[in-house]
């Protein structure tokens, strides 16, 4: 009988609900409610009762300028991981809540049991797929149905091959982007799936969030946007091919001036997710 590891999962969230919802339900079935830690950032935010069974905390705003709020945020959210693997945690998963680490279903296994058999010395990556909608044959996102029955394409992306697992403490980089002063490592048949512009209404009311474009977020939503051009426009690749082929050159490339984070020559991979993964997110 396999032993699973002790795993908790983290995240800081501001007025962003719709995600949040599925993040503590992806999550709470695949580790246990009791092990998701959920910061909300600024006293101005509410506990929501979809995240009744959690370890919710209302925290005083980190920052008003998403540069530097962002390196807070990060600070903190390794502080609190630190905590965590002190208390006895054998791994701490961090990630923002439109972010969902799945494993290929084909293994016929959970993310706990997953990551319980694998060896991770400090951090451990799954490969980063960033989703679109393919407009005109996409609608809007709900909660009537899985996420990944609504949305097929996604772009093979290094932002989101992400250094999300720690089994160490250790400071993670803004956006979970990578673990300062260590290397990554990117598991096979592992993905993060990022879904933060992967609807155009979700994109435009971000756009008209105040909050966010207070903060210099504007241009940041604006250039993620593409994303939904990418997945309307390109033609989309068979997903086993294009991301075992990617998983092998993120793990080999690095952009010279951040030799701890993955590179892919700048290449525009969009795929097509397999019928397998429709009912796991």
């Amino acid at each position: 009988m396999s032993v699973y590891k002790h795993i908790a999962a983290l995240t800081m969230v501001r007025n962003d609900d719709f995600f949040l919802r599925k993040w503590v339900e992806y999550y709470g079935r695949e580790l246990g409610r009791e092990n998701l830690f959920i910061y909300l950032d600024g006293e101005d935010q509410t506990v929501a009762d979809f995240c009744q069974g959690t370890n919710a905390f209302v925290h005083p705003k980190i920052g008003t300028q998403v540069v530097a709020a962002e390196k807070g945020r990060l600070r903190f959210l390794s502080e609190r991981a630190a905590e965590l693997l002190s208390k006895g945690y054998d791994m701490v998963i961090g990630v923002d809540a439109d972010e969902y680490i799945v494993v290929d279903p084909k293994l016929g296994m959970g993310l706990r049991e997953f990551l319980s058999n694998q060896e991770i010395d400090v951090c451990l990556s799954p490969l980063g797929l960033d989703f679109g909608q393919k407009l005109g044959e996409e609608g809007d996102l709900s909660f009537d149905e899985t996420f990944l029955s609504q949305r097929h394409y996604a772009q093979i992306g290094t932002r989101y091959t992400k250094a999300s697992v720690i089994a160490k403490p250790c400071q993670w980089g803004s956006g979970f982007h990578r673990v300062k002063g260590h290397n990554f490592h990117i598991a096979s048949h592992l993905f993060l799936m990022h879904f933060g512009y992967a609807d155009m209404k979700i994109l435009e009311s971000r756009l008209g969030d105040m909050d966010r474009v207070s903060q210099g977020w504007e241009k940041h939503i604006y250039k993620r946007s593409r994303t939904i051009r990418y997945a309307t426009e390109k033609k989309a690749r068979d997903f086993d091919r294009w991301t075992r082929w990617a998983r092998t050159v993120q793990t080999w490339c690095r952009p010279p001036f951040a030799l701890n984070k993955p590179a892919m020559f700048e290449l525009r991979i969009v795929v097509r997710l397999p019928e397998r993964f429709k009912e796991v997110l």
